[in-house]
């Protein structure tokens, strides 16, 4: 995909002097009194402003917090706290500017931080009025925010329509690129794992990578919907009756080209949903009418570990099991350390994925964890982003 790349702009020396738009995601949790309780996402920003401020430019950053209503502006709804937290890591003051649309006061070499864009009224819909008064702000418009790149909002997709310069920053470049060795231009074989509660929510996900992964792992809800599928009983099992067709027409649309979904050989089973219920290993077509199946059997993970480290390419999405019940959580921890020891590309996305990469410490060992859960799996889908499309158009002219 070809974008303009803001890092390419500062190697050209076309910065300095010039009013940078740094479109960030700042969108960080905090606890009731507003403290921010992790920082990863602010953390993930620096890079960007600090390439910004080295270049000579005069820095405007600003990002989402929340769901405020636009128009309204309320305490809560303020990235005072990042405001704070950003000074700290660049080392610099760092200024919050509030009702900044009409204009903004910045020297080249500093840096301020706009108050939350969800407040303009406008700003969802992508308004083009306020599309245009965020562009006239600046020089250059860089979108750093892969987890905002599957809205077309006013300060995601507007601002890039109209800016003098549109480009991509160094985290959404990073993903851009993540994405395209992963499934453009993938290592074969290409396998991957896309697991969570439910088929339904995950069907065109499945339907679109059934068209091109070499194999699709199915864990949780969704590989209890494929099991019934494939004749086997599930007993209480968590599931979707009714896509059994669906997960079907996926097994025989792979089959069909030579590709396969691994259906579970055996499974971990309790009576009761819960952190404390007493774990059963069955085989697959073993299961009892009231059992609940919690996690894949410790034969089938093997076969799936023995596939993962054989792979290219892993793309990842969803634990296999309830992993949070660490009696139910030996599939996923098979799973990641199979991702981990694998000599393929990898790139993994969603909340519980990420939980589950930090639960097991395998971090350093995934090639791209993706910051973006809604984002990534639109691209899963086989969507263009937002994002992606109006920056490829300007790069085109």
């Amino acid at each position: 995909m070809n974008v303009l790349r803001f890092s390419d702009l500062v190697q050209q020396g076309q910065v300095a002097g010039k009013r940078v738009f740094i479109r960030a995601d700042l969108n960080v949790p905090q606890d009731d009194s507003g403290r921010i309780t992790e920082d990863t996402r602010i953390r993930a920003s620096v890079p960007c402003i600090e390439l910004a401020l080295k270049a000579g430019a005069a820095v405007m950053v600003t990002s989402h917090l929340g769901r405020p209503t636009e128009g309204e502006f309320k305490p809560e709804d303020s990235l005072a706290p990042v405001a704070q937290r950003m000074a700290e890591l660049l080392g610099r003051d760092v200024p919050l500017v509030s009702n900044w649309v009409d204009g903004v006061v910045v020297a080249p070499g500093e840096a301020v931080l706009l108050e939350n864009c969800r407040v303009n009224k406008g700003e969802k819909k992508n308004n083009e009025d306020l599309a245009r008064q965020m562009a006239a702000l600046c020089d250059i418009f860089v979108h750093d925010a892969f987890g905002t790149a599957h809205r077309a909002e006013a300060s995601t997709y507007g601002i890039a329509q109209f800016a003098p310069v549109a480009c991509a920053g160094p985290l959404l470049a990073a993903e851009i690129d993540a994405i395209s060795k992963a499934l453009a231009a993938p290592k074969r074989p290409l396998l991957a794992i896309v697991a969570g509660s439910k088929v339904s929510t995950k069907l065109t996900i499945l339907q679109s990578l059934s068209k091109n992964v070499d194999g699709l792992i199915v864990g949780g809800g969704i590989a209890n919907t494929f099991m019934l599928a494939a004749g086997l009983k599930i007993g209480k099992s968590l599931a979707e009756p009714d896509l059994v067709g669906d997960a079907r027409t996926v097994i025989e649309a792979m089959k069909a080209r030579g590709a396969e979904v691994p259906i579970p050989v055996d499974v971990v089973c309790a009576k009761t949903f819960a952190a404390d219920a007493a774990a059963t290993v069955k085989a697959a077509t073993e299961v009892a009418d009231d059992d609940l199946i919690l996690d894949i059997g410790p034969k089938t993970a093997a076969l799936l570990a023995d596939k993962l480290k054989a792979a290219g390419t892993i793309v990842w999405n969803g634990p296999v099991g309830v992993f949070e019940f660490d009696a139910f959580a030996q599939g996923t921890e098979t799973i990641a350390r199979a991702i981990a020891a694998s000599p393929a590309f990898s790139i993994a996305g969603g909340g519980d994925t990420l939980a589950a990469i930090a639960k097991y410490g395998i971090e350093n060992e995934v090639g791209y964890i993706s910051t973006g859960g809604g984002a990534f799996l639109e691209v899963l889908e086989g969507k263009t982003l937002p994002a992606f499309e109006i920056l490829a158009r300007r790069a085109a002219g």
